[in-house]
């Protein structure tokens, strides 16, 4: 019988609504930067030495000496509670020092050619009312790169290790109440940390927690469906309810649920409610709720509809305590046959892999910019996306479950054995469960996640037994947390599918080897699997090599690459491969391509770091080291990946529309490659290819046809690639079933003479964080974009907004984020407005060229 994972769950994302507070403790902080702390194992200190693993829902960190002696530490002077901090730098959270500044030509590839690591410190003054006395206060930290010590008043409080898990601090038993308090926070960021870009600093958000001694649990409840129909749902809460002073206390526990808007309005009267009595004699006590919902409305890609249960907890009749859950109703399952299933269809995971960093923003989190990515990633018809290779934002997720993503959430790049010098690896042993069950206790509530990622490519692949056992043991915690969800890994090695490892996961994750999909199918008929990273196509905007090659190691030009799609690295291949792969095999649930968009750091092929021989794992070793010595004999410039999709500005690639052609199908278009300003190649080949989502089209350069190319079996381009250049019109139309679907057209333009400004927004909310994304196009007196141009332009804002970055998505270039000009790359330039908080009113950005006509866009702050 053939093994079949069903998964029926309703999800939710916790969110606050205490009677006391939760508050965001972003704004106005102290911080200085000094060299990082020069350890060999900085598990040695004591403030991250997870002295006491977890126990049921407590994972609260505590500095208390019984628990954790703090002598190393103590004396540093920077976290004291009169230290004079009137010379440092005054700034707001999230923060990410890494993205500041200049590139500098000298660091390896991998670090994105910016200093990220270091040691920050970080202080801020707070006043507790004496109402607030006999008040439980938490410290929440969503994300902090990384090693991260907190000190409260002088006295160390707690911390964490891994720099992308949220973590919670008991301030209670250090703040003084009734006066100002002192908060210290030590982040001490190692080099050589990461295969990419992780940015330093608290570059997540920050809040502040008040509860009453009696208290729904951090990430305290846990909504599960047994069963989903369009009738009916089944609903079951679980809530853990924090009793920090251990009273023998009586309290009533009442869930009522509500209907979510399309804006996520509550409803006006609950749907249900529930009411459970306790006596809550423990510090850690559990109700259980159990619901029936009738025709409720299913959460989907395609219709992200939202619950909320609000869940009180009364004592005298009196509301001490309030939390809210929205969640998700679907149902989700993995068939080893089929693939993966939502809400009882069959779903393909049109999935792309993402790093964490923005971009020009860095790593520090703003929740537009990663809403303009996955706007982007859903015009491509991505719905799904694994979290490479760490636990992301919270943010992130609350939009895919408003989006409609699925997710796979990923623990770690490394287990026991590093990949590089001071990564996960170095923490793995004394952390993992504890990074694990935080990672599940806090994610696994909402609709979006349908798997946990245990690990990526790791070395225990190769160690037999080893890598089994602890794979087996993984998915044993996971599924300890979280019994409906299956757990998968991601693996690179040919033999991980064969030698038994392939049975410690329940869904197998296939990195680059569509060529065993066939073989996995027939020798594990059991066994789900699909594509947890597939393709690694690599190109540069707008950069074409002539004379046209096939081979996949070819199209470098200088540090760029072509961007016909044919090229990859040697353990890597073009899309249409990985397409072809599905294809062949139904079974496959679908594929994750890598990457969405490209991210700093990891620029393969013009990558000098030693990280490049983990990617040629099955007896390729000495190619790779010849690749290695190549490169180390010249001084590489490359800045971030030529991986994406699109690119680090936002800008889409061609490869944006091969993706497009195949997910979403139903959509009428073509896209033609390359541009068509050659003005040195009048009578040479230009070889043209076509996406297209229909299944034939027609090639007119100047009016005069090229012919006609029908689409074969697994063939997902058109390509002419016999033309001769000439100036003037080139036009595509598509058809499909034998009539007129698409068309696409690219005209040769004259020189650049002007530009414009095009907005993703025209308006913003005047928080200080909410961003427009504003386009920089060269044009010709027709007003033709130019794709050739690289005019610097010149930007100045006036209003209630800020420029606080700029980019072209060159991955070479080295001029800094921060400054109010940009030369454009193939065209096309970058500039970021943020609103300023609390101002309202018009903005205008202005944009002038040497030689060029200016140009003009008008805003406004304040929606």
């Amino acid at each position: 019988m053939k093994k079949v994972f069903v998964f029926l769950i309703g999800i939710m994302l916790c969110q606050y609504g205490f009677p006391g507070e939760r508050t965001s403790l972003n704004e106005g902080w102290l911080f200085k930067l000094t060299p990082p702390i020069e350890d060999d194992n900085p598990l040695s200190y004591p403030n991250i030495k997870p002295w006491l693993l977890p126990t049921g829902n407590d994972f609260v960190v505590t500095g208390r000496k019984s628990v954790c002696p703090v002598e190393k530490l103590q004396g540093n002077e920077y976290v004291q509670m009169h230290y004079d901090d009137s010379g440092w730098r005054q700034l707001d959270l999230p923060h990410d020092w890494g993205i500041e500044g200049e590139f500098n030509q000298d660091y390896p590839g991998g670090t994105g050619k910016r200093a990220w690591w270091g040691t920050g410190f970080y202080r801020k003054y707070l006043d507790i009312s004496e109402l607030d006395r006999g008040k439980q206060f938490y410290l929440d930290i969503d994300g902090s790169m990384s090693v991260t010590s907190v000190w409260c008043n002088g006295e160390f409080a707690g911390g964490w290790a891994y720099g992308y898990t949220s973590f919670r601090v008991d301030l209670t038993p250090y703040l003084k109440v009734g006066g100002r308090n002192t908060i210290a926070i030590q982040v001490d960021n190692q080099p050589e940390s990461s295969r990419w870009y992780p940015g330093g600093g608290i570059y997540r958000n920050v809040w502040m927690v008040k509860t009453a001694s009696i208290a729904v649990a951090q990430w305290g409840t846990f909504v599960t469906m047994p069963q989903v129909g369009k009738d009916a749902a089944q609903i079951r809460m679980k809530i853990s309810i924090n009793n920090s002073k251990r009273s023998t206390t009586p309290i009533k526990v009442r869930t009522d649920i509500f209907a979510l808007g399309r804006k996520g309005k509550r409803g006006g009267k609950p749907l249900l409610s529930d009411m459970a009595e306790i006596i809550a004699l423990r510090k850690e006590n559990f109700v259980e709720h159990a619901f029936v919902l009738k025709n409720p409305q299913l959460w989907s890609v395609n219709s992200p509809v939202l619950y909320l249960a609000v869940t009180s907890i009364i004592q005298n009749e009196e509301t001490i305590d309030s939390y809210e859950t929205t969640f998700g109703i679907r149902s989700m399952e993995f068939r080893a046959d089929s693939g993966f299933y939502l809400n009882g269809e069959r779903m393909l995971l049109q999935g792309v892999c993402m790093h964490h960093d923005l971009g020009a923003l860095g790593a520090a989190i703003n929740i537009r910019a990663m809403e303009r990515q996955l706007e982007m990633l859903k015009e491509m018809g991505v719905n799904a996306i694994r979290t490479a290779h760490n636990p992301p934002a919270p943010e992130l997720l609350d939009l895919c479950d408003r989006m409609g993503f699925v997710v796979v959430d990923e623990l770690a790049d490394a287990w026991s054995v590093p990949k590089v010098r001071n990564d996960y690896g170095k923490f793995f042993n004394d952390w993992h469960e504890r990074d694990l069950r935080s990672l599940i206790r806090r994610d696994r509530n909402h609709p979006c996640v349908i798997m946990w990622s245990t690990g990526n490519e790791v070395a225990e692949q190769g160690m037999g037994d080893e890598g089994i056992r602890i794979s087996e043991m993984l998915r044993c915690i996971a599924h300890q947390e979280d019994e409906t969800r299956p757990t998968t890994v991601g693996f690179n090695d040919e033999k991980a599918g064969f030698n038994g490892l392939e049975k410690s996961t329940d869904v197998f994750g296939f990195n680059y080897k569509p060529y065993l999909y066939d073989r996995f199918a027939k020798a594990h008929p059991e066994l789900p699997f699909y594509g947890s990273e597939t393709s690694s196509c690599i190109s540069s905007r707008g950069v074409y090599q002539f004379p046209l090659s096939d081979d996949k190691g070819g199209g470098r030009i200088g540090f760029q690459m072509s961007s016909y799609d044919l090229y990859a690295p040697r353990w890597a291949m073009k899309p249409d491969e990985e397409f072809k792969g599905q294809d062949m095999n139904p079974a496959s649930a679908g594929e994750f391509a890598w990457t969405g968009f490209d991210y700093l750091g990891e620029p393969t092929p013009y990558n000098k770091d030693r990280t490049i021989l983990m990617n040629f794992r099955n007896g390729d070793k000495t190619r790779a080291n010849d690749e290695l010595q190549e490169m180390e004999q010249v001084k590489v410039p490359s800045r971030s990946s030529y991986f994406g999709i699109i690119d680090l500005a936002g800008f889409k690639k061609d490869r944006f529309y091969l993706y497009q052609s195949r997910w979403r199908s139903e959509l009428p278009m073509a896209h033609i490659l390359p541009h068509w300003n050659w003005g040195d190649r009048a009578g040479k080949v230009t070889p043209v290819h076509v996406y297209t989502s229909g299944d034939s089209a027609e090639l007119f350069l100047n009016g005069e046809s090229l012919g006609k190319k029908e689409k074969k079996q697994y063939e997902y381009r058109l390509r002419w690639d016999s033309v001769v250049y000439q100036p003037g019109e080139l036009e595509v139309i598509a058809y499909r079933n034998g009539k007129r679907w698409a068309k696409d057209v690219v005209k040769t333009s004259g020189s650049a003479t002007g530009m414009t400004l095009e907005a993703d927004h025209r308006s913003m909310k005047a928080d200080g964080a909410d961003l427009i994304f504003v386009t920089i196009s060269i044009t010709d007196k027709e007003g033709l974009f130019v794709p050739t141009a690289d005019n610097r332009v010149y930007l100045a804002v006036t209003g209630p907004a800020e420029i606080v970055a700029t980019d072209n998505g060159n991955p070479v270039s080295h001029e800094a984020f921060q400054k109010a000009d940009v030369k454009v790359f193939n065209g096309l330039g970058l500039v970021i407005l943020r609103s300023l908080k609390g101002e309202k009113g018009r903005i205008t950005l202005r944009a002038v060229s040497d030689g060029l006509e200016g140009e003009v866009i008008t805003l406004r702050s304040g929606r």
